[in-house]
């Protein structure tokens, strides 16, 4: 081994914190044959020290303040894994301040923060490595920043919560509805008791705007990306999708328009082609595209989210952590190196769409609403529909449109005049249909 033995602060011993120091622990002969340095865990900030576990460890070991962490001078990397956004902040930030490289896969915190937080690395020279932040295990960060670093990336296009992807491909194998499936991945462990973040997009969000910062140099805030949950999707549509010969998926778009000069960045449920990769990424499996000019599409699959895949993504970054540290003025953690980039307001981007409407189930309607989408000058690719349910007086049908390429704004603007007809019924269920076209 090479120099001192390494100290490591841990803060946060909940599901990720505890596979995390299971793996340091149970691996540690591989670990320090491989990256020729000895480290032990020095420290590690709980809330409450008093709470049962599911791993033995040592009481002394145990403190619960993460100051603590910061301010033994020892301890020469912190781990953070302690969730959440306002404390988590303060102790990244303490930490770099005292010069402690740190090791996070808290994407809220980046999607919150970054830009705070990077800068501050920047400006001590402190790194900060995050590869559990976005995909789980997938080792997506490290590609961005290293093996695809010669790339002007056009697009990044991925399925990256877990969550919602176990719930869709649950509507779509099984026929459940969306409460279903979702209680089902409860059930199972999949999911949180509250999924909120998971089913309106915002899990994905923070993801998304983790990527995009790697992939265009520069980190965004939340009012960048457009966001669009699974809240509204029913069996129905994925009926339709199979018909069409597509399935539906939570996607992160993200793609720079060199001409405007801007990056569409947004999550929403989409139409996936059935021959495209993607749309045979099924449960809680992630899988993320690249397209750069050089390599060309390049496709990371694998758990997104759990216990081991995000320890596996942690503790790989602790021992790049630990390796830098041997080496004064040099690491690997993200450092900005564009101005701030140009978001597409999302009434600017453009795909084709399916709109699904709730119809009253009488004559004309169809020739009403198609005659509203050419008056926006939408045109319509094909329609289609199916027998709704009965109220016992008088009934309604699913009434389909896909539309060819078209602006989102625009789009917004013919769904305004839609819903004022008396024979539609509710609110239309939009998706977008994506193209995968890489410009």
């Amino acid at each position: 081994m090479v120099g001192e033995t390494l100290q490591i602060g841990l803060a946060g011993l909940g599901t990720v914190g505890s596979g995390v120091y299971e793996a340091l622990l149970r691996n540690r002969d591989l670990l320090e044959a491989r990256a020729q340095i000895s480290y032990q865990v020095r420290r590690i900030a709980v809330r409450d020290k008093t709470r049962k576990r599911g791993v033995e460890v040592d009481e002394t070991l145990l403190t619960d303040d993460w100051r603590d962490l910061v301010d033994d001078d020892e301890i020469d990397i912190v781990i953070e894994l302690i969730g959440g956004t306002t404390e988590a902040y303060q102790l990244v930030r303490a930490a770099l301040e005292k010069g402690k490289p740190v090791v996070t896969g808290n994407k809220a915190l980046l999607a919150e923060y970054g830009s705070t937080l990077f800068r501050l690395s920047r400006e001590k020279g402190v790194p900060l490595y995050f590869e559990a932040s976005c995909g789980g295990g997938i080792p997506i960060v490290q590609s961005l920043q290293h093996s695809l670093i010669c790339n002007k990336v056009s697009a990044v296009v991925g399925i990256i919560n877990g969550t919602s992807n176990y719930v869709l491909t649950a509507m779509d194998k099984e026929g459940l509805s969306l409460r279903e499936a979702l209680q089902q991945a409860q059930s199972l462990g999949y999911a949180e008791p509250d999924p909120l973040l998971d089913i309106n997009g915002w899990d994905a969000a923070h993801k998304g705007l983790i990527l995009a910062m790697l992939a265009y140099g520069a980190p965004l805030g939340s009012e960048a990306i457009s966001v669009t949950g699974i809240e509204h999707i029913e069996p129905v549509d994925f009926s339709f999708a199979r018909r069409l010969g597509y399935t539906i998926k939570l996607l992160v778009v993200i793609r720079y328009h060199e001409r405007r000069n801007a990056l569409e960045l947004r999550v929403q449920p989409s139409f996936v082609p059935q021959q495209h990769l993607l749309s045979k990424v099924d449960g809680v499996f992630n899988a993320i595209a690249v397209c750069g000019d050089i390599v060309g599409e390049t496709i990371f699959y694998g758990r997104g989210a759990g216990k081991n895949p995000t320890s596996s993504a942690v503790v790989g970054d602790v021992v790049l952590a630990m390796r830098e540290c041997r080496l004064p003025g040099y690491h690997t953690g993200f450092l900005p190196y564009a101005e701030g980039v140009k978001a597409l307001p999302v009434e600017a981007t453009e795909t084709s769409c399916y709109v699904r409407f709730r119809v009253k189930d009488c004559h004309g309607v169809i020739a009403s609403i198609a005659t509203i989408f050419s008056q926006h000058d939408i045109g319509i690719a094909a329609t289609s529909s199916a027998e709704g349910e009965h109220d016992g007086t008088e009934g309604w049908n699913h009434l389909v449109f896909m539309l060819h390429v078209c602006c989102w704004g625009q789009l917004q603007e013919a769904l305004g005049d839609i819903r004022k007809l008396p024979t539609v019924v509710g609110e239309p269920v939009v998706l977008r249909i994506e193209s995968f076209q890489t410009s």
